[in-house]
């Protein structure tokens, strides 16, 4: 079980400063760096690159204003990677089902990139910031936990992004490290030190968003139990990735925050259900149930007027009611973008020098989205 105390422990030195404070020992860190190894040849290294899924989703000829403006920033679980069709990608997904709720179209910016680790989202919210997001939905830390990030310099990263996305006006919801103790080609005891190093890295990510006032979903006990139970389900063909199923599951868990952060879910859901275990917590505390408890939304709040309390700052522990996603209508802007993708991808097969760039789904590649020049390819020694 994830302690308060080592998450508080890795939010404080995020935030002062500090580098030393992690959560295994340094001969413990060699083993899992061995045994990584050693999944990661099991694995191999990722195949291409995540299906571009940029576009406008939700069709309201009705609706004459402009689309809510969704951005995804992290690594390829947010990109989508493992998936061959855009349209099964959790940035496609989120923005259908946000259309559907909000019955507006929503306009998709996914800057998200293969093998990225909390450190490159100062270039992702950068390159979001393009498209004047209203919320971005974030997921990172799993590069990180692989790469033996220090946890306080990645939690730092993240609330540094969530505080920049704040203060242009866009709204953030972050998906919190995913938990790594479900990957198969990783063995025990190695898969119990992965998990608990990831969960840690979850409740401290979840201390610092909402302090710098974002909120927060649980991944990775969420997708957890149905991994473990269903893997062939749930993982992609490299049994690392999510499959198709295992995406629309996570962005089911993040809909309903995105959602609220835009205030437009069901007023009636909005006061907190005892009978479903919700209600204000200390922040720390409200961390550890969340990673306990997939699926969990954890946000700020106030007490009597006060943001604060005793034992620091006030959360409120939401458990959201899922949604089926509807499945996204594949536009004809997205499928001619599409086309133009894989023109490129051909004309790059033969030597040809790829001039054109495509509207809708193709638009992240003129954006120096994850196909830019900064670095499209996964690094070997990457995993998510």
């Amino acid at each position: 079980m994830i302690r308060t105390r080592a998450a508080r422990r890795i939010a404080a030195a995020a935030a002062f400063g500090g580098g030393g404070v992690g959560i295994l020992t340094g001969a413990m860190v060699a083993v899992l760096y061995a045994e990584a190894k050693i999944a990661r040849r099991t694995v191999g290294v990722p195949v291409g690159q995540p299906p571009t899924a940029d576009g406008v989703y939700g069709e309201f000829p009705e609706f004459d204003g402009p689309p809510i403006r969704l951005a995804v920033l992290g690594d390829s679980s947010a990109a989508g990677l493992g998936v061959d069709n855009p349209l099964h990608t959790p940035g496609a997904l989120l923005a259908s089902g946000l259309a559907a709720v909000a019955e507006r179209p929503v306009e998709l910016t996914n800057v998200a990139k293969s093998g990225a680790q909390s450190s490159d989202l100062e270039r992702q919210v950068t390159l979001a910031l393009e498209a004047d997001p209203e919320v971005a939905m974030i997921m990172v830390g799993a590069n990180d936990v692989t790469h033996q990030v220090r946890p306080a310099d990645s939690v730092r990263r993240l609330e540094q992004a969530t505080r920049r996305l704040l203060a242009a006006g866009t709204e953030v919801v972050v998906g919190t490290c995913p938990d790594l103790g479900t990957i198969e080609p990783i063995a025990q005891p190695l898969r119990y030190l992965a998990r608990q190093w990831s969960r840690s890295l979850a409740a401290a990510q979840t201390i610092a968003v909402v302090e710098a006032g974002g909120r927060t979903v649980s991944i990775g006990a969420l997708l957890g139990p149905e991994f473990a139970a269903r893997p062939g389900d749930l993982f992609g063909p490299d049994r690392f990735h999510p499959s198709a199923e295992g995406y629309s599951t996570a962005a089911m868990a993040i809909l309903p925050s995105v959602c609220a952060a835009l205030d437009l879910w069901p007023l009636d859901e909005e006061r907190p259900d005892s009978f479903r275990g919700e209600g204000v917590l200390p922040i720390a505390v409200a961390a550890v149930e969340a990673v306990e408890e997939g699926g969990t939304e954890v946000a700020g709040t106030q007490v009597a007027g006060n943001e604060r309390g005793p034992r620091g700052r006030w959360a409120l522990l939401r458990h959201r009611r899922r949604r089926r996603i509807p499945a996204p209508a594949e536009s004809d802007e997205q499928t001619d973008g599409q086309a133009e993708d894989a023109a490129e991808d051909r004309a790059d097969e033969a030597g040809a020098s790829a001039g054109t760039s495509g509207k809708g789904a193709g638009e992240g590649r003129g954006k120096g989205g994850r196909d830019s020049a900064e670095g499209s390819e996964a690094p070997s020694s990457s995993l998510i």
